[in-house]
């Protein structure tokens, strides 16, 4: 079968769409997949379909892949007045996701589970065009559980969710990474700014920061007793960035901190230590690239799914988990130091992550859409 697949592979350039994005944890994942089908045939084509909004349309600019928009809104947890006016819009979203994919005629329709690939996939579904869903969170989120029976796919990221469809359409794949982690996560990055040898602690709190983590470990600084031996980069979002830079710069402990980093390869080889979110990407990544993490996950996450994420990697020993309820600067700061004194646990960790990876999720992901397509 993998050679059959290989021959269709060189042989067959795709059309592709994806459709969905709204924040990095689908967007990113539907990037892998897309850069796999263009390795596979350069000469395929993917289309993006989503609302186009500021990330999706920088991300998507950086890359050789077209955005079309849709007009689409969230229904969940808003409010009877704006759940009504969300599901008012979702006939046009409709009508123009037929537009597109008339004009583009895809072989293969996938909507990577926010709510702007529902309108996309029931179109696909009307004009008769494969479709396959990948859900990135352990607890499938509504628009996935909906869209689940139109799709002759689903592709998922945890042996549990596997449970909760079609034992026929699902496929156990993980949640593919960006190849730019990928292919870089084997050299330890150069940072000029920091002592190489220093223990290095990444903190990521997603795109926008978040805020509590940020306050936590400024307060969790003032605990640290070998400040000499550590180095921080943090990721702090706009609004708390000048606060935190001021804050490693009162200690005295060397850091680049700053609201956003675009390019993440570099400041994930670097790290021994990360303190993130949960979110699926989050997971897929440090699982995938085999790093040593302690959780705060979102308490807010729809279906608290965040938590749920972690505590997959909590209960292998892959990972620490701190519900951001039991957060407290001290505590952070003893798990810091533990780490930097502690190598042995540290690789330990890193290494039972790295056996709940997936580095291959895109290319299992790629391989079984080319037999679906073949009608295997």
């Amino acid at each position: 079968m993998g050679n059959d697949i290989s021959r269709i592979s060189e042989s067959k350039a795709l059309r592709i769409v994806i459709a969905g994005g709204g924040t990095g944890g689908h967007l990113f994942p539907g990037l892998a997949i897309a850069q796999e089908f263009m390795v596979r045939n350069e000469r395929s084509t993917v289309l993006f379909v989503s609302t186009g909004n500021p990330l999706e349309r920088s991300v998507l600019k950086e890359t050789d892949f077209r955005l079309e928009t849709i007009t689409a809104e969230g229904i969940k947890g808003r409010g009877l007045w704006n759940q009504a006016r969300s599901a008012l819009k979702i006939p046009r979203g409709i009508v123009e996701s037929i537009r597109i994919l008339k004009g583009f005629q895809p072989d293969l329709t996938l909507g990577l589970g926010s709510y702007s690939a529902g309108p996309v996939v029931v179109s696909a579904w009307l004009m008769r065009t494969k479709i396959v869903l990948h859900e990135q969170n352990i607890l499938p989120g509504i628009t996935t559980r909906i869209l689940a029976r139109f799709a002759d796919r689903i592709y998922v990221s945890f042996d549990d969710t596997k449970k909760r469809f079609d034992p026929q359409k699902i496929r156990l794949t993980g949640n593919p990474v960006r190849k730019e982690l990928l292919n870089h996560h084997n050299d330890r990055g150069n940072d000029t700014a920091a002592d190489s040898t220093a223990f290095c602690v990444l903190i990521i709190g997603g795109s926008q920061g978040a805020h509590r983590i940020n306050m936590a470990v400024v307060e969790a600084l003032g605990h640290l007793t070998h400040k000499e031996r550590l180095y921080f980069i943090h990721q702090t979002g706009e609004a708390d960035e000048q606060t935190v830079i001021e804050a490693y710069r009162r200690q005295g402990i060397a850091a680049r901190a700053q609201a956003f980093f675009r390019h993440m390869a570099p400041l994930y080889r670097r790290a021994d230590l990360i303190i993130c979110r949960a979110g699926a990407t989050t997971v897929a990544e440090v699982t995938a690239l085999g790093k040593a993490v302690v959780f705060i996950p979102f308490p807010f996450a729809a279906d608290n799914h965040q938590a749920l994420n972690a505590d997959t990697l909590v209960r292998e020993g892959a990972a620490e988990m701190i519900l951001e309820k039991d957060l407290n600067a001290r505590e952070l700061g003893q798990k810091i130091e533990y780490y930097a004194s502690h190598p042995e646990a540290l690789e330990a960790m890193a290494a039972k992550a790295g056996q709940l990876g997936h580095p291959a999720a895109a290319q299992a992901i790629v391989d079984d859409c080319y037999q679906l397509v073949a009608g295997d």
